[in-house]
């Protein structure tokens, strides 16, 4: 007879129990960056919405803002780091290719030795993370699993480069999932298409800076990254909306990936949104964060709006890849 498993025991659900945010020390306005890409302060905002982005000083790296944002979590939690039973950190701004963020994460606030491993998911980074410590919860094989979305998109900038520049900033948000009697957290719609790579992508591969090609940044086609996100993304999150069971008319909060202002603004007309719906648009003083902007804008909203606490978000990322997550979640 084949032995039998006992496997471990399941939960009813799992939600975000607490959030914590770290934004860059540097405020840069737009007419800081117009010189290199010969534009204006007027150009900028009708297209981003973006009125100033922040950055980290040189000797800031994104493993510290990871840190600070964790912290703050974990202290609005009411845990300490030896009760986090697993990490996950997503960003695109690791320093090296390995060791990995978030295990040096892990040993900063104390959760050794929880598993730790980062994403590499870019602005859908974040949800992916949701996703995965949903699971984790629910499966019982965690009972507080540490997400954080970072990224230090300074350090791939070019200044000269029009599609992408004046877009990104520096920051972290960090989530503490744990377990909850009812599901605090939708399924999951998420996916790739790799074949759309080069509309978001790096301008050169590590290899080549051997040859002596130049320091890789970020360099995305606008229009393309505007028409898929407005029309595909849309799609993705009615999907998420539906997967929850609930309308437009149920949700406290829209949270999208704060890519561009008018990608937002057209997301909430596509999704009929009701104006009891708050939206988040911390892009206006923060930038493109990629992996940290959804949790970074969900800290802005309960921190401006603290009753919204309790209600239901619809978060979505996107981006390079092209990657999306999206799901339904209890605000903390």
């Amino acid at each position: 007879m084949t032995p039998t498993m006992t496997g471990l025991p399941t939960r009813n659900g799992a939600r975000i129990l607490s959030v914590g945010a770290a934004r860059g020390d540097l405020d840069v306005p737009n007419d800081d960056l117009i010189g290199p890409i010969d534009s204006s302060d007027e150009w900028i905002r009708q297209r981003t919405g973006i009125i100033s982005r922040v950055r980290a000083s040189e000797g800031v790296e994104a493993v510290d803002l990871a840190e600070t944002a964790a912290r703050e979590a974990l202290e609005r939690a009411g845990l300490d780091g030896a009760r986090i039973d697993a990490v996950i950190v997503s960003t695109i701004s690791n320093t090296v290719q390995t060791p990995s963020m978030a295990s040096l994460l892990c040993e900063r606030i104390g959760a050794t030795p929880a598993p730790a491993f980062d994403i590499s998911a870019a602005c859908a980074g974040y949800a992916y993370g949701v996703a995965q410590a949903d699971a984790l919860v629910r499966s019982g094989m965690a009972e507080h699993v540490l997400v954080v979305g970072v990224e230090k998109l300074s350090e791939v900038v070019d200044p000269t480069d029009r599609s992408i520049s004046f877009l990104l900033g520096d920051g972290a948000g960090a989530v503490v999932i744990g377990p909850s009697d009812e599901p605090g957290i939708s399924p999951s719609v998420w996916g790739s298409d790799g074949s759309q790579w080069e509309t978001i992508r790096m301008t050169n591969t590590l290899g080549s800076m051997r040859d002596g090609a130049a320091w890789p940044t970020l360099r995305q086609d606008g229009q393309k990254v505007f028409r898929w996100a407005v029309w595909e993304m849309a799609k993705k999150a009615r999907e998420a909306l539906d997967a929850a069971g609930v309308e437009p008319a149920d949700l406290a909060a829209f949270i999208p990936h704060q890519a561009n202002m008018r990608i937002i603004d057209e997301f909430a007309k596509q999704l009929k949104l009701p104006e009891s719906v708050v939206i988040a648009r911390d892009i206006a003083t923060t930038g493109n964060t990629s992996a940290a902007s959804i949790p970074l804008a969900m800290h802005r909203i309960l921190e401006e709006r603290p009753e919204l606490s309790g209600g239901l978000a619809l978060q979505i990322g996107f981006g390079a890849g092209l990657v999306y997550g999206a799901q339904v979640v209890v605000l903390p």
